[in-house]
């Protein structure tokens, strides 16, 4: 079923057969609904509200502790608990709290669109989007604060108009909502997959096959934490990729189209291929002529509706000079690498 604004005030539980998140008509500033999808069977209680609330785990288990989650109408206790699917989960925020980050002007902005309910931004690489462990100034966010006071707060005080995220060396393209219905609205497109995000990569070898859909599953990696991993029993993952340039058999430009947005999804389904991105520092690390620190990630197509007017918005952004010129030397050392597919767009 597809969640569409119609529907995102429905009080029908019954109907609702996934992912699915609404507000009450009641207070349509501090109650969410929930149905589980099957896909989460397994999955814990804190880690699926912070997916489809787009709020950080940290977050959500404060929420949890202060009895604000209830789970088929109980208060849950638990933010550990292992879902089944078909629970029927509500979440009554709590009046929402002044960003805390503090505004930076100094944080550089790239951006591309803006208007009263959304910016668009092209993240440059090495720069994290919010605070976080270990990063309490710097980030976009801190940026943002400074550029504008009007940002939702669902993401509560560390995320601030924060809907979705790319990794820190990972550059391009990002959305940023001013207000609580746009953060809203916008969850819900990524939540049903009517957003389109296309990426440009740089990897070691060459893919034997030209194009290639990837459908491999992703967990957490059971040894090292701060990876994710190919894993039997992880969520549905599909990556999709075209090859644009060969360099001989030693690097390849690729153009990829994510279908989920699963943590590190790129970087972990390219390295199980066998081609992890150049300068990728986690998923088999490799030195490189070019001393690239950081993955050579770069998304350079957004689309989504616009949360107001409902009007297809499309945006494009030029990789990071960084890339360009690692491009450019490839160029000139494999002057006949073939160009074999179109890009995504």
């Amino acid at each position: 079923m597809a969640l569409t604004m119609d529907n995102l005030y429905s009080e029908d539980y019954e109907n609702l057969d996934e992912k699915e998140a609404y507000e009450s008509e009641e207070d349509e500033s501090s109650r969410l609904l929930f149905c589980v999808d099957s896909q989460y069977k397994g999955v814990r209680l804190d880690s699926v509200l912070s997916e489809l609330t787009n709020v950080s785990r940290a977050q959500v288990q404060k929420w949890i502790k202060q009895q604000l989650v209830l789970c088929d109408g109980q208060p849950e206790s638990s933010p550990s608990r292992k879902l089944k699917g078909g629970e029927k989960l509500e979440v009554n925020r709590p009046p929402l709290l002044p960003a805390v980050p503090e505004p930076d002007p100094n944080v550089p902005l790239d951006i591309v669109y803006e208007d009263s309910d959304i910016l668009v931004l092209n993240k440059g690489r090495g720069q994290v989007v919010h605070p976080g462990a270990g990063v309490r100034s710097g980030t976009l966010v801190n940026g943002l604060l400074a550029h504008c006071h009007d940002l939702s707060g669902i993401g509560g005080v560390e995320r601030p108009g924060i809907v979705h995220r790319l990794d820190k060396d990972t550059s391009g393209l990002i959305v940023i909502t001013k207000n609580d219905a746009a953060h809203l609205n916008l969850s819900a497109q990524f939540a049903n997959r009517l957003v389109t995000k296309y990426y440009e990569a740089l990897v070691y070898g060459v893919p034997k096959l030209k194009c290639g859909l990837i459908d491999q599953p992703i967990g957490r990696h059971p040894v090292s934490r701060q990876c994710m991993a190919v894993r039997a029993n992880g969520r549905p993952s599909k990556t999709e990729y075209r090859t644009v340039e060969a360099f001989a058999d030693k690097y390849a430009h690729l153009s990829i189209h994510l279908f989920t947005g699963r943590t590190h999804q790129i970087r972990v389904h390219m390295s199980w291929l066998g081609h992890p991105l150049l300068g990728d520092p986690l998923y088999k690390p490799k030195s490189n002529p070019w001393g690239l620190q950081g993955q050579a990630l770069h998304c350079y197509y957004l689309s989504f509706a616009h949360p107001r007017t409902g009007e297809k918005m499309e945006f494009r952004a030029s990789a990071p000079q960084v890339i360009q010129n690692i491009l450019q030397d490839l160029r000139t050392q494999y002057p006949h690498s073939a160009t074999s597919l179109a890009w995504f767009d």
